[in-house]
């Protein structure tokens, strides 16, 4: 043992369990990554992808316990491979980070996954449901009194937006709203007579993983106003973990920015036609008092 320490550090063997710990480490980002790519290009269905991602975190995890085993060989023997074991740690800790968030989420946030500005009548989703058949797929039908009970007691603030323009310009700024967010449009109606009320049904995606929230948005008139209900409901999983409620916040922040903006702007005069050729020019009279 004297003597193996006695050699010089450059000629000492790397750990095997250093190499395996960045190897699984490695792979745990290739598997990610594919995950990924399964739920936003719908390569396969969504039980192998997600089998895919949590075959990863569990990758990831087995890195980090390979690692402390190649640190403690490491330390016993002298062999090489601390820079392996740190970089494995490294890219674990990436892995894992998002992962554990959403753990913290789970456990904070109440299981629902449909979200909405009016429980007792919400937007319905009509073209949508067509979508929402698959194997796993939540219903079309909404959630119920007991989520709307979850939701009052964790998002307060979700109630139904009114604002001081009519349904037409209501329902204007509100699709210009949803293609500004690149939310896939499935139908859309505008507000006509007799009802006047308009409607929205698109697909939004979570930031990370891709997966499909359905949103509908209904206009409908209040007097001369208007008043704008929001559905936000995950396709797939019984927990959101907040994402619908903060995509409604989101949407109905933009929605008054947006209404406030276009109160605002001066009315249009109209510009008189030039006079005829050879007409003759009139001047105003001030008629003093």
């Amino acid at each position: 043992m004297a003597r193996r320490f006695s050699a010089p550090y450059q000629s000492e063997p790397f750990s095997g369990l250093a190499t395996w710990a960045r190897n699984l480490a490695v792979f745990s980002v290739v598997a990610v990554l594919v995950s990924i790519l399964i739920v936003r290009f719908g390569f396969l269905e969504m039980k192998p992808a997600i089998a895919t991602f949590f075959g990863a975190l569990g990758c990831a995890g087995l890195s980090i316990l390979i690692g402390l085993a190649g640190f403690a060989a490491i330390w016993q023997n002298g062999t090489r491979g601390m820079s392996r074991i740190l970089l494995a740690f490294l890219i674990d800790a990436a892995v894992l980070a998002y992962p554990a968030y959403l753990a913290y989420q789970y456990r904070k946030l109440p299981p629902i996954h449909d979200i909405t500005t009016d429980p007792i009548d919400p937007p319905r989703f009509e073209a949508l449901a067509r979508l929402r058949s698959g194997d796993g797929a939540n219903t079309a039908v909404y959630a119920g009194l007991y989520s709307a009970e979850q939701q009052r007691q964790a998002y307060p603030d979700i109630e139904p937006v009114q604002l001081e323009i009519p349904v037409d310009r209501a329902y204007a700024i509100a699709l210009r709203l949803v293609n500004k967010r690149k939310w896939l449009v499935i139908d859309e109606r505008a507000p006509q007579p007799p009802r006047r009320t308009g409607t929205i049904e698109a697909v939004a995606r979570t930031p990370i993983m891709g997966f499909r929230e359905d949103v509908a948005i209904r206009v409908s008139p209040d007097g001369e106003d208007s008043r704008v209900d929001i559905r936000s409901s995950s396709r797939y999983f019984e927990s959101d973990l907040g994402s619908n409620a903060s995509r409604i916040s989101k949407f109905i922040d933009e929605l008054n920015t947006a209404a406030e903006a276009d109160a605002l702007k001066p009315a249009r005069k109209a510009v008189p036609p030039p006079p005829a050729k050879g007409a003759p020019k009139t001047s105003a009279k001030t008629v003093k008092k």
